[in-house]
């Protein structure tokens, strides 16, 4: 049955931070040989895909998002021959590559930009964003930068402003220039006929603006704790009608290629996400749902939320469900390290594709960052809110040498004091780790269609109890989720059943009969008759 479905519907995808996964020249940041060196252990933890952060020319204002050249691969990193070096290995390996693609922006260095700057009949000028000062001399709308600040910048060369949806130095791209398009359909031809698997689509809710420039009306419910961007509903400068149009450019060029997926990054409402597949393959194969980072992480809220989602997918949408990012707190510092192994559970048995965040596998946390150390510029804008996104993008930590097998010189940015025992090296040899949680469950996700591509079911659930069922022909497997610390006792439905896995990593064979206990924090995976 699982034959029926695409890779990366069966698959697993793993999200790699270039700059913090593995360092093999030693110069303090994470490198295209690093990833090569630690392909095989990608294969033994049994992922099918590996998606990369920006390792694209960069001035680095924000670490690889600011891009100078969309075509090839920025120094630290390597170069255009160690990327195929790195496509070649991992294919021998039966991994699919995925790249960040950045449309929205690209860095004030950009020839692109810098040709636009020079004039204002410059034939790139409208390659990008520009608009008169107010009447006043000010900014011409009152759009926000989502780093804080106005989202525009006066160049005084040429007496006009410039629209960035981030930093000052991400100066936003001009979709509605037809030559600006058929360049950057060029980048994704350039990346696929190199043999690249598929694409995540950095900030694709942003690309298009409003035609009229009207000002973004205030939010209701902004709390200065959310930081100034959430001050305005940013409806006229995000989600506009005219972005499917091009997404609908983008997989028609994917889908002339064999097998390729695109991934949309979209920080929206459900039922506005869901659009984002579009009809009749006209949108991504996989709008992001970060949901589970989002809501309330309780038994009943979860419920709600996959119910919701599940009753939300247009017909034949595949689902995916996300838990960590580059962008987010680690998961083990927003639940505890308890919920976390609860949560590897839930990921790896909901129905759709998982993506999981390097280190997480491990149960890596949030590292404090010192003020003299903090790299972030959304931190060093927005200060003392602690938005900041260092303290999740710390280096990957391989075994209890001083700086965690991450590099032989000091790491770019500080490793986690507790690497000496949560470290992939430990973990390995430790029957009851965190990572040997994570490669069981994949293990037993692969070998069971119905958890890899199986029907979802809700079970009845209360009080701190999840319990759903994952159903393919000739097989029917239940999930249940204790999210409190007592033990609990739970009927499931058909018995009798056995024990396939514990969160424990203690129960296997163990008969279920009428009724079997949940310790506090346990999740079982049990074959049902």
């Amino acid at each position: 049955m699982s034959e029926d479905y695409r890779w990366w519907q069966r698959g697993i995808v793993y999200q790699i931070y270039p700059r913090s996964f593995m360092d093999a020249n030693g110069d303090g940041v994470g490198d295209l040989a690093g990833i090569v060196h630690k392909l095989e252990y990608l294969r033994w933890l049994g992922i099918d895909a590996v998606w990369l952060s920006p390792i694209y020319p960069s001035p680095m204002a924000d670490f690889g998002y600011d891009v100078s050249d969309f075509e090839a691969v920025d120094p630290m990193f390597g170069t255009l021959e160690d990327f195929d070096a790195l496509i070649a290995a991992a294919h021998a390996r039966g991994l699919e590559v995925i790249l960040d693609y950045i449309p929205n922006h690209s860095s004030h260095r950009h020839p692109w930009f810098e040709e636009a700057r020079a004039s204002r009949d410059n034939p790139r000028r409208d390659w990008y964003l520009w608009r008169d000062p107010a009447a006043d001399g000010g900014p011409p709308t009152n759009w926000l930068s989502n780093f804080g600040g106005s989202a525009w910048t006066r160049d005084p060369a040429t007496d006009q402003y410039y629209y960035h949806a981030y930093l000052a130095e991400q100066p936003d791209l001009n979709w509605r220039n037809p030559a600006l398009q058929e360049a950057m359909l060029g980048v994704l031809r350039f990346w696929l006929d190199r043999g690249v698997d598929g694409f995540r689509i950095d900030a694709l809710r942003q690309i298009v603006k409003d035609e009229r420039w009207r000002d973004n009306p205030p939010n209701p419910d902004w709390r200065p704790a959310q930081g100034p961007y959430q001050a305005l509903l940013p409806v006229y400068t995000t989600d506009r009608p005219e972005v499917m149009a091009l997404i609908g450019r983008m997989r028609q060029l994917a889908d002339a290629y064999h097998d390729r997926v695109l991934i949309g990054e979209l920080y929206l409402p459900l039922q506005r996400l869901v659009a984002y597949y579009g009809s009749n393959g006209s949108g991504v194969h996989l709008p992001f749902n970060f949901h589970l980072i989002l809501r309330a992480w309780n038994a009943r809220g979860i419920a709600a939320l996959v119910d919701e989602y599940e009753a939300a997918l247009p017909t034949g949408a595949w689902p995916n469900w996300v838990l960590g990012n580059h962008d987010q707190h680690r998961l083990a510092s927003r639940i505890g390290p308890a919920q976390a192994r609860l949560a590897a559970m839930l990921l790896l048995s909901l129905r759709g594709t998982p993506t999981l965040y390097y280190g997480d596998e491990l149960g890596m946390q949030d590292v404090p960052i010192p003020p003299e150390r903090v790299q972030d510029p959304w931190e060093k804008n927005v200060p003392g809110l602690g938005l900041g996104r260092d303290p999740e993008r710390t280096p990957m930590q391989w075994d209890d040498t001083p700086h965690a097998g991450f590099s032989s010189a000091q790491p770019w940015l500080p490793v986690a004091a507790d690497h000496g025992t949560v470290n992939v090296a430990r973990q390995r040899v430790d029957p009851r780790s965190m990572l040997n949680l994570y490669r069981r469950l994949i293990e037993l996700r692969r070998r069971n269609p119905a958890l890899a591509v199986g029907a979802y079911r809700a079970m009845p659930g209360a009080g701190e109890l999840l319990s759903y069922s994952r159903v393919a022909p000739g097989q029917r497997i239940a999930v249940a989720l204790n999210f409190g610390p007592e033990s609990l006792l739970w009927k499931p439905p058909n018995g009798p059943g056995r024990i396939l896995l514990s969160t424990h990593l203690d129960r296997v064979d163990e008969p279920v009969r009428d009724a079997v206990e949940l310790r506090g924090d346990e999740g079982l995976i049990i074959e049902l008759p």
